[in-house]
C-alpha cells in the first residue's frame, strides 16, 4: 500500500515538473510559435530542455545504446515501440537534429503537447483520409527538407499489462521508401516498468530507461510494393530485441 502511494505521489511530481518547466519556457515558445517554420530549431531545442529537466527533476534518466553510430546530419524515420508517455521524452533526447513527431490528433488538446503539435509536430486523425493525406504530405516535405520524423508504428499504447508489441501500420514504411530515407528501429526496453502509459493505474517511480538504437535500414532502390516486407522486418527486429529484456 505504501509503495503504491509513493508511486502515485511520484506521478504527480512528474506531471507537476513537466508543467512547471513548460510554463517557464512558455513565453519564449509563444513568441517563437508566431513563425514556427523559421524558429523550428529553437522550438525543438526548448522541448529538448523541458524534457531533460522535467525527467531529471524526478529521478528519471535515459541510457542510449547504439548498434552503430548514427549520422544525424541525414534525415531518418525513427520507429520505436510505444508503452509509455516517457517514450516521447526518450525520442526527444535521442535525436539531436530537428525532427517532428507524427501523433494522434487528440494531442492537440493537451496543454503541453498541443503547443508542439500546433507548430513543429504533425497531428493525424486516423478516421479521416484527408487528415492522413495532409499529415503524410507534410511529413514527406519535412524529410525532403532534411528533417527527421519520429513515428510510433503501433499507433497507440495498448490497454494490456504487461504490454506487448502490436502490429505496425504501413504508413511510415511507405513514406520511407517514397522519400528514400532510412528507418531507424528503436527499442525502449523498460519505460513501461517505470511509467506505464500515463501512469494513472500504477503510478510511476524513478529509474533509468534503457533505449537501444539499431543500425539504420536503407531504403534506396526499394520499390513501393516492398513496404509490407520492410514493415515486417522492422517489427521482427524490435520484437526480437525487446523480448530479450522481458518485453512481451
Amino acid at each position: 500500500m505504501m509503495i503504491q502511494l509513493l508511486r502515485k505521489i511520484h506521478r504527480c511530481l512528474y506531471l507537476a515538473s513537466v508543467l512547471f518547466f513548460f510554463i517557464l519556457f512558455y513565453p519564449f515558445l509563444a513568441v517563437l510559435a508566431k513563425d514556427f517554420e523559421r524558429n523550428f530549431h529553437r522550438i525543438a531545442r526548448c522541448r529538448r530542455i523541458i524534457g531533460f529537466l522535467s525527467s531529471t527533476f524526478v529521478g528519471v534518466f535515459y541510457r542510449f545504446r547504439y548498434e552503430r553510430p548514427i549520422d544525424w546530419t541525414k534525415p531518418h524515420i525513427i520507429c520505436a515501440n510505444h508503452t509509455s508517455n516517457l517514450d516521447i521524452t526518450a525520442m526527444v533526447l535521442l535525436c539531436p537534429s530537428d525532427f517532428s513527431f507524427m501523433g494522434k490528433i487528440e494531442l492537440l488538446n493537451n496543454p503541453v503537447t498541443g503547443m508542439f503539435f500546433k507548430t513543429i509536430d504533425i497531428p493525424l486523425d486516423r478516421q479521416s483520409r484527408i487528415s492522413a493525406f495532409k499529415a503524410f504530405k507534410r511529413a514527406d516535405d519535412n524529410l525532403r527538407n532534411g528533417r527527421s520524423m519520429v513515428i510510433f508504428p503501433e499507433g497507440h499504447i495498448g490497454e494490456e499489462f504487461p504490454p506487448h508489441l502490436y502490429t505496425f501500420k504501413n504508413g511510415p514504411f511507405k513514406l520511407a521508401i517514397e522519400t528514400q530515407v532510412s528507418i531507424i528501429p528503436v527499442i525502449i526496453h523498460n519505460a513501461w516498468k517505470i511509467f506505464w502509459d500515463g501512469a494513472k493505474t500504477f503510478g510511476s517511480r524513478p529509474g533509468i530507461i534503457e533505449v537501444e538504437v539499431l543500425t539504420p535500414i536503407a531504403t534506396e532502390g526499394l520499390p513501393l510494393h516492398h513496404a509490407d516486407q520492410l514493415r515486417d522486418r522492422v517489427h521482427q527486429l524490435i520484437k526480437k530485441h525487446w523480448n530479450k529484456t522481458g518485453g512481451l
